[in-house]
């Protein structure tokens, strides 16, 4: 059954059209798809994010526990950087693709999407001494995502939220927003300058309102999931339960490149370096001539499949998909396909991977 975040009274106000994502209720649409998109592309919208599972480690080791079980090398993580990469089972099998963020040496803290993750860290830490805690509702939290969310937060914020002085990939805990202390990084889901806001429960209706009363005039959109599906897609992010399972390799699901092998204590190694070659598929995008979200599944004429379809605004209404292909073709951009949707066959190319961005510069340089 789905479980209410705490700005659940909120959302329930502005929407009745709700999915479950990770066990929670997540909005689909707050008022109009389309709406909420242009909010994002031009100026910034705000999501409920709560639902991901965050867990603390504090101990003297708790790096290094951590480092020996993600799969990217964070021993050099310095203080305030996050780390993005991939959690793998003892077969080098995907369990979560997570954010590690290093607090001070003994204090880590991670951020995922699956249950296992807080017991495959309690149970390593068994016997160590490190503490590990696990507070996803204690800590709801918010993301601001668009190229007009720092001009929006900075007059709210007790700090200086510049590029210089918060870059990509950091996190701050200094921060209050309207008076209300936060944990903040710089990151998000939607291939845009954005930040994610982590509040104590007893705050978290306070947060909301500051936003929605200084940010809404400035042309904020509260967003839901479906318009979500169309950021991740045009910015080639990837999500647990639909790029990967416990069956699937990272180098399957886009996150070979994540995967430390030159570290000595690499989990997962041997079904790391058995898949690195014996995984055939990787990832890449797909335009289709038609299908919009019913290509999604859809076997294609190369091999492989697309693994979600939408009606992409960014490339003018065409259906665009996440697929994996042959990992031959995964970088052969304009190889001709056809997908099965629906029983016909429907025209479509291998495109330029992820079609948004590429380089993240509107995320990173912003």
């Amino acid at each position: 059954m789905s479980k209410e975040t705490a700005f659940h009274p909120r959302l329930a106000a502005l929407t009745d059209n709700w999915m479950d994502l990770f066990g929670y209720f997540a909005p689909s649409v707050v008022t109009d798809v389309q709406e909420e998109y242009r909010a994002v592309r031009e100026k910034a919208g705000l999501m409920d994010f709560t639902m991901l599972r965050k867990v603390d480690l504090d101990g003297p080791g708790a790096l290094e526990l951590v480092n020996g079980i993600v799969g990217r090398d964070v021993s050099k993580l310095r203080r305030g950087q996050i780390a993005y990469g991939p959690l793998v089972d003892d077969d080098g099998k995907m369990v979560d693709d997570c954010t590690v963020m290093n607090r001070a040496p003994d204090h880590v803290r991670f951020c995922g999407a699956n249950d296992r993750d807080y017991e495959i860290f309690s149970a390593a830490a068994e016997g160590t001494g490190i503490e590990v805690r696990e507070f996803t509702d204690a800590m709801p939290h918010l993301c601001l995502q668009g190229p007009r969310s720092r001009d929006m937060l900075q007059p709210l914020a007790n700090q200086d939220l510049s590029n210089a002085a918060f870059p990509y990939y950091t996190f701050r805990e200094d921060v209050e927003i309207g008076g209300v202390p936060v944990f903040m990084t710089r990151l998000g889901y939607t291939a845009e300058l954005g930040y994610e806001l982590w509040v104590d429960r007893d705050r978290a209706l306070d947060l909301w309102d500051v936003l929605l009363e200084a940010c809404t005039p400035a042309g904020m959109k509260v967003i839901g999931m479906t318009a979500l599906d169309l950021f991740r897609i045009e910015g080639g992010f990837i999500i647990g339960g639909v790029e990967y399972d416990p069956s699937v390799s990272p180098f399957e699901c886009g996150l070979g490149w994540a995967v430390s092998f030159d570290k000595e204590n690499l989990r997962g190694r041997a079904g790391l370096e058995r898949d690195r070659d014996a995984s055939t598929l990787r990832m890449t995008s797909v335009v289709l001539e038609s299908g919009g979200d019913d290509a999604t599944g859809a076997p294609l004429s190369v091999g492989g499949f697309v693994t979600q379809s939408v009606v992409s605004p960014f490339m003018g209404g065409k259906t665009l998909g996440l697929a994996k292909v042959p990992k031959e073709l995964a970088k052969a951009v304009g190889t001709k396909l056809t997908a099965t949707v629906g029983g016909e066959e429907v025209a479509g190319e291998i495109v330029e991977h992820p079609v948004y961005d590429k380089e993240r510069k509107r995320a990173k340089e912003l």
